[in-house]
């Protein structure tokens, strides 16, 4: 039982840093405004890192055969059908508030935050000092993430509370899979391991269609290679938590 509060108590933790955005309130619209395409710069590169630096190598070295490819590119078809359904729901006018990717972003983020949950889960099963090691990991490469997963979300039409609110809606799935993790924890590693690809397909689909398009919608030259600057340091810092981890 004491497994549990360890789980809970990691994923609450976990959960609240997508409340880091909090200091964007304070923040002057125009200064804001500056900042945004920097914010989805950083959070492009730490999904493209995410899911070749992180996800599909750990779904690969836990799994056999190709099927983690196959996966891969199931999630990468999942998420572009759930945006075309959106896309159709929200947007088929010419206006539209709300942008499909800003959505696709909170569908993602949730996603990648419940198997955070279980991983958090399977690893204090087996040991406190596992968990705790896992949970560190898992903290290190949500920081930069959920900073740019709040710049897409207020990109995208969202107000800056409403952002900070939807982030940590998200976020709490964390939660979410630490409870599944423990009540199933005898399959809850084989579960993982599909939701692995399947996220990493998702995250390079938000990131190259929907992201990316929107950085390369700057012409100036300067604040061109800034926020490209930018993108890489995003990659760079999913990179860098490989070694902490």
């Amino acid at each position: 039982m004491h497994e549990l509060v360890y789980i809970l108590g990691a994923t609450l933790f976990v959960s609240l840093i997508s409340f880091v955005g909090v200091f964007t309130l304070a923040m002057k619209k125009k200064d804001l405004e500056k900042s945004i395409l920097l914010l989805v710069a950083l959070s492009a590169g730490a999904l493209m890192g995410g899911a070749f630096l992180h996800l599909i190598p750990e779904a690969v070295e836990s799994s056999v055969g190709d099927n983690v490819f196959l996966f891969v590119l199931i999630g990468f078809i999942a998420f572009f059908f759930i945006e075309k359904v959106l896309h159709w729901r929200h947007c088929h006018k010419d206006h539209c508030e709300v942008h499909s990717f800003a959505y696709m972003n909170i569908f993602g983020d949730g996603v990648h935050n419940f198997i955070d949950g279980l991983i958090i889960a399977v690893s204090f099963m087996i040991d406190v000092q596992v968990g705790i090691v896992s949970t560190t990991a898992i903290i290190l490469h949500e920081v930069p993430q959920e900073i740019g997963d709040f710049g897409v979300l207020l990109h995208g039409g969202f107000s800056k509370v409403k952002a900070l609110v939807l982030n940590f809606i998200s976020a709490v799935t964390a939660i979410v899979g630490g409870v599944v993790g423990y009540l199933l924890s005898g399959v809850a590693e084989t579960f993982t391991l599909i939701l692995l690809p399947f996220a990493a397909g998702g995250f390079i689909y938000i990131a190259a269609s929907d992201l990316i398009p929107e950085l390369r919608q700057e012409k100036d030259i300067w604040k061109s290679s800034l926020i490209f600057l930018v993108f890489l340091i995003g990659i760079f810092l999913m990179y860098a938590v490989k070694f902490l981890e």
